[in-house]
């Protein structure tokens, strides 16, 4: 009787645990990616980060807001975006003057995620929003002036292959 009883609690407490960090649990992937835009040729200082990519080019030149000569690339971070607790993205390494909040908002259908998202700089918020994001349609943000031009940020989503499966009724 005594081994029965010391059983059931050995499998209570392994199972307590996982059950308190359910929003833990991971449903997907956040990847945040900070671009400057200007229309001058030099904008000094960055003149080492990388040149956008031809394809994204020319989706950020389609809206006329986004439209600039010059896109260079400040800075990626991924980060898990988990089912109920938030998660910061730094997309440039070593500082936090840019960070990037988000949250789901709900649990993700196979179609869409929403996400309440914020930036902050220089430990200001200046947007808050929610977004409604869907794999491989990434969202554009125009950001504040900074350096002569412009940050851009592209925020996309990527679930993974086999989410977690909700044991809730």
């Amino acid at each position: 009787m005594h081994a029965i009883i010391k059983v059931c609690l050995f499998l209570l407490a392994c199972v307590l645990p996982v059950r308190a960090e359910r929003g833990r649990d991971t449903i997907g992937e956040v990847t945040v990616t900070l671009i400057h835009a200007c229309d001058q040729q030099k904008v000094e200082g960055l003149s080492k980060c990388k040149v956008l990519d031809e394809a994204t080019k020319q989706r950020l030149r389609r809206d006329p807001r986004l439209k600039f000569e010059q896109y260079r690339v400040l800075g990626m971070d991924a980060k898990p975006l988990f089912r109920s607790y938030e998660n910061w993205a730094k997309p440039m390494a070593n500082t936090d003057d840019i960070m990037v909040r988000f949250e789901a908002q709900a649990r993700p259908s196979k179609e869409l995620t929403r996400l309440d998202l914020e930036l902050w700089v220089s430990h200001k918020k200046i947007l808050k929003t929610s977004a409604a994001l869907a794999e491989n349609s990434p969202m554009y943000v125009l950001g504040p002036e900074w350096r002569q031009g412009r940050m851009i940020l592209i925020i996309s989503l990527s679930p993974f292959d086999k989410p977690i499966p909700d044991p809730s009724p």
